[in-house]
């Protein structure tokens, strides 16, 4: 949401983008996967395809058990993994397609944003297409 210089949030139409992308924008899961030890703990984590025990997750990390659990917690919150208590262990596990929904929404209202080959964009990284056939050739006068 926009606001403007005095903290108050600017109306909707008031230069919003109209295909809605900031809806999309989980704050928590960038934050959360914008640290390098998390995501390196989430890569492993689904590496592993399977859920683990915080013990074995932190097998494979220079990291402390104790900052590891911080940082699935960070995870969990964010809605990335999701974690289960088992007697005195903790299972936890990536929520793939959570994940994959979320990121293909975020790519779906980008491209409505900006949609790919938008003739005068010059940030739509595609082409516009041309037909592809015999080139006619240009008649001069009459």
């Amino acid at each position: 949401m926009q606001v403007s210089k005095d903290k108050k949030p600017l109306a909707p139409d008031s230069g919003a983008c109209c295909c809605g992308l900031a809806a999309h924008l989980p704050p928590k899961l960038f934050k959360a996967l914008s640290d390098p030890k998390r995501l390196s703990l989430c890569v492993r984590l689904a590496e592993l395809r399977k859920p683990c025990t915080v013990g074995q997750i932190a097998e494979g990390s220079d990291v402390d058990l104790s900052v590891v659990s911080r940082h699935l917690a960070i995870l969990r919150d964010a809605g990335i993994i999701e974690c289960e208590k088992r007697g005195k262990e903790v299972w936890c596990g990536v929520k793939t397609t959570t994940v994959a929904d979320v990121l293909r929404t975020i790519a779906d209202a980008f491209e409505a944003c900006c949609p790919a080959g938008v003739e005068g964009n010059p940030f739509c990284d595609k082409p516009v297409t041309q037909p592809t056939g015999p080139k006619r050739r240009k008649r001069h006068g009459g």
